[in-house]
């Protein structure tokens, strides 16, 4: 069985071509604009952290404490409540020591990373962030930790307005 193949008519562009000027060239320096919104609970969420407070949002039908807060309850199908304040103050729910950057070099120190339950949340509510103030070999599932905020002055509403969370027990 032969395949019929199909030519097009046409030549190579070269790069003597373009600069004689016989084919339009357009140089254009493409700068992206883009916006991006954090939403209702999220950007709540900010703005209390650059005050030096974690929120939550509560369901009332299935009583979970969500955070971070999320305006729709995906256990139940439904919005969520209301706003509440809940502790700086957790639980290392699991961990990672990391002895290579986000560059892919290896690190001096390593970059010791854990899910946070935070107190007061519904068990598996929790936050991915940096712990400090702890050697690797001290951390533990289960260890008791509480967030070290950035001074008020330094804090923009971002999740690194916490520089790190570290131990309250060792």
């Amino acid at each position: 069985m032969s395949q019929k193949i199909t030519s097009y008519p046409g030549h190579e562009i070269t790069s003597d071509d373009l600069k004689e000027g016989k084919y339009l060239d357009i140089y254009y320096k493409f700068v992206p604009r883009y916006s991006w919104a954090a939403g209702v609970a999220i950007s709540r969420f900010l703005d209390e952290l650059k005050n030096g407070r974690i929120v939550a949002r509560k369901c009332n039908r299935c009583e979970r404490i969500l955070v971070p807060p999320r305006m729709y309850c995906e256990q139940c199908y439904r919005p969520t409540d209301e706003w509440i304040q809940i502790k700086d103050t957790g639980t290392v729910n699991t961990f990672s020591i990391s002895h290579v950057g986000t560059d892919a070099r290896r690190l001096k120190t390593p970059i010791l990373v854990a899910v946070i339950d935070i107190d007061g949340a519904s068990p598996g509510m929790g936050i991915l962030h940096n712990l400090g103030e702890v050697e690797p070999s001290k951390i533990w599932i289960g260890m008791k930790v509480q967030a070290v905020w950035k001074q008020p002055s330094e804090r923009q509403g971002a999740i690194t307005d916490i520089r790190y969370f570290k131990p309250l027990e060792l």
